[in-house]
C-alpha cells in the first residue's frame, strides 16, 4: 500500500518510516512532487491535520495522511500547544522555542506536560483520525542532541532521559507519534485484511 505523507519534516519522516519499517511505502511530499508548504492556520492539532491531509488529497486524489503535534505544558495553560513549532516566531529555531519556553517556566513548581499527535488519514477520500499522547515533564535545561524540537527539555514518564539523549528506538518505546502511528498501522492492516 502506498500513502503520503504530508510534510517534508526529515525527523517525522523518519520517526515514522522506524515505526511502520516496510509494511507501508511511505512517500513523502517531496516525493511526490510536490513543493506546496500547508499551512496550519487552526486552533487545535485536529483541525490543522485535517486540513492538510485534506488539502493533499484533492491536490493528488491519492490516499495520504497528515499529522500535528504540539506540547502542552500544564502550568502556561496548556502553550505552546498548536503553535508549538512557531512558539517564538514564524522563522524561528528549535532552540528559540525552546528558550521561550523555559522562560515562561522560570519559577514555576509544576513542569508537568504532555506531547499529543493527531493523524488524519484520508483512504478513497473518508477521514480516520488517531491520536497518541506521551506525559512528561519540562526540565530545567537542554540536554542530548537527537531529535528535534522540544527533545531536549523533555522527559518522558518512566525515564530518566530526555528525547534528546535517547535512540530513535528508545523514544519511540515512549514517543506520541509511536502512538498515533500504531493506531494507523493496525487500522490500514485490518482494512488490507479484510478488502
Amino acid at each position: 500500500m502506498k500513502l503520503i505523507f504530508a510534510t517534508n519534516n526529515q525527523h517525522k519522516i523518519g520517526e515514522i518510516r522506524s515505526i511502520l519499517k516496510d509494511q507501508l511505502e511511505i512517500i513523502t511530499l517531496e516525493e511526490a512532487g510536490i513543493k506546496t508548504e500547508i499551512p496550519e492556520p487552526f486552533d487545535t492539532l485536529e483541525e490543522n491535520a485535517t486540513n492538510k491531509s485534506r488539502t493533499i488529497y484533492k491536490m493528488t486524489e491519492m490516499d495520504c495522511f497528515s499529522e500535528d503535534t504540539g506540547l502542552l505544558v500544564d502550568a502556561l495553560n496548556g502553550e505552546p500547544g498548536v503553535k508549538s513549532a512557531r512558539y517564538a516566531g514564524e522563522e524561528c529555531s528549535f532552540d528559540a522555542n525552546i528558550d521561550k519556553l523555559l522562560s515562561n517556566l522560570a519559577g514555576k513548581q509544576d513542569r508537568t506536560a504532555h506531547f499529543k499527535t493527531v493523524i488524519s488519514l484520508l483512504i478513497k477520500g473518508r477521514e480516520t483520525r488517531f491520536e497518541g499522547i506521551c506525559e512528561g515533564r519540562i526540565i530545567e535545561e537542554k540536554k542530548g542532541k537527537a531529535g528535534f524540537g522540544y527533545d531536549p527539555v523533555f522527559i518522558p514518564v518512566g525515564s530518566d532521559k530526555t528525547f534528546a539523549e535517547m535512540t530513535i528506538e528508545e523514544k519511540n518505546k515512549f514517543s506520541h507519534r509511536r502512538k498515533a502511528t500504531e493506531k494507523l498501522e493496525t487500522f490500514l492492516t485490518n482494512l488490507l485484511t479484510n478488502s
